[in-house]
């Protein structure tokens, strides 16, 4: 089959690969029919992330149709069209019963190479370096997917291809970060990052009960995606002092109730704080440019939530005493997928969110380096290109 392989530090390549096979019996085969770059793909991209290896296949967020399941496959079968998490979740462990479904005790194959990082290994994810498993991603034709009685989620009439297929990440990650908020009625709440995950936690922060949500971000198409497809208030980061002030004006001097960073490790910014990140982030002497949280942290309100969905390695000069002095309250992890999608596929179905918005570019897989090169430049007003295999 054809698949996209990682082969260096931005160098992407489709190749013909090996086709996926049954290894377990709960195992199924997807042909992918559709699968999407993300933000996270360009950490390992652009050689922040370590453990790639040449020839892995990359991508994790998809939908498709099951053309042959295990044995021990009951709930699911050959012939259904379905939208698979990111994050590989077995169900039985103590961590999915509690609804952790990326903190999954079962799926890492390789544990080794996270414990000495994280004290103890999370799921395994497709097409994401060997640290978080070395399973092969969803930028191919057909894809493995282990567990497919706990991660495929069989997808109803009504919902499209395209719709399907940011429920697989994006979405997830957007709704997750705006229940972290624990919302009230009245609640005004900050995202930083009108990318596929920002525009979604803003759009969740609104389903959630918020009165404003206020977008944060320097591209000009990515703010007015905000304002037109969300109903979000909106802040150029270039065309201000302060983000702060801006935000305090806003909110009448009292902040933001929540603060959402949905950029992560690869943030652009102004000042000498941004400089001073990107000249360590040269030398290696840390991973992280991490601008929009420490702006969120100094942006939300005394006794606020701060919630972080941007991917993070090594981060330097953290304002913890920033977090402990403004009692904040902080929640983040990687999307529990599993939890939400029952909830986000009645949301779609019932016409009360429609990500389809965020597929401002459609390729086959064929072309997906170039459509990688789009997404990494913000080239053409691209947000998120959608393959088709």
């Amino acid at each position: 089959m054809r698949a996209l392989c990682w082969n260096g530090v931005n160098d992407l390549r489709v190749e013909t690969v090996r086709d996926p096979q049954i290894v377990n019996p709960h195992d199924v085969i997807v042909k992918v029919r559709k699968t999407t770059t993300c933000g996270s793909d360009l950490h390992f991209i652009n050689g922040y992330l370590p453990t790639m290896q040449v020839g892995d296949v990359i991508g994790h967020e998809f939908m498709g149709e099951i053309v042959d399941a295990g044995s021990e496959v009951t709930n699911v079968a050959k012939g259904d069209r379905v939208v698979v998490p990111s994050f590989i979740s077995c169900g039985q462990c103590w961590y999915c019963q509690q609804k952790l479904f990326s903190l999954c005790d079962c799926t890492h194959p390789k544990p080794e190479l996270q414990e000495p990082f994280f004290g103890y290994p999370t799921a395994g994810i497709y097409g994401y370096t060997h640290a978080f498993g070395g399973y092969a991603g969803s930028h191919a034709e057909y894809i493995r997917v282990p567990h497919a009685d706990v991660d495929c989620f069989k997808l109803p009439d009504g919902v499209g291809d395209e719709q399907a297929v940011f429920l697989s990440d994006a979405v997830p990650t957007g709704y997750m970060g705006a229940d972290f908020c624990n919302i009230h009625p009245g609640d005004v709440v900050a995202v930083w990052g009108c990318g596929g995950v920002g525009l979604m936690a803003q759009k969740s922060a609104f389903l959630m009960g918020a009165e404003r949500v206020i977008g944060i971000d320097r591209f000009p198409e990515r703010l007015e995606m905000a304002r037109q497809h969300v109903g979000s208030e909106t802040i150029d980061y270039t065309a201000v002092d302060s983000v702060l002030d801006v935000l305090k004006e806003m909110t009448e001097g009292r902040g933001p109730d929540a603060c959402i960073d949905a950029v992560g490790m690869e943030a652009h910014g102004t000042g000498p704080q941004y400089a001073y990140d990107r000249v360590k982030q040269t030398l290696g002497l840390e991973s992280d440019r991490g601008q929009a949280l420490r702006e969120a942290i100094m942006a939300c309100r005394k006794g606020g939530t701060l919630s972080v969905l941007g991917v993070y390695g090594l981060i330097d000069k953290f304002p913890m005493g920033v977090i402990v002095n403004k009692g904040l309250t902080l929640r983040t992890a990687q999307q529990h997928g599993q939890a939400y999608l029952p909830r986000l596929l009645d949301h779609v179905q019932k016409g009360e969110l429609d990500p389809s918005f965020l597929a401002t570019h459609r390729m086959s897989l064929e072309d997906s380096p170039k459509g990688y090169g789009l997404f990494k430049h913000k080239q053409d007003g691209c947000v998120r290109v959608v393959f088709t295999p």
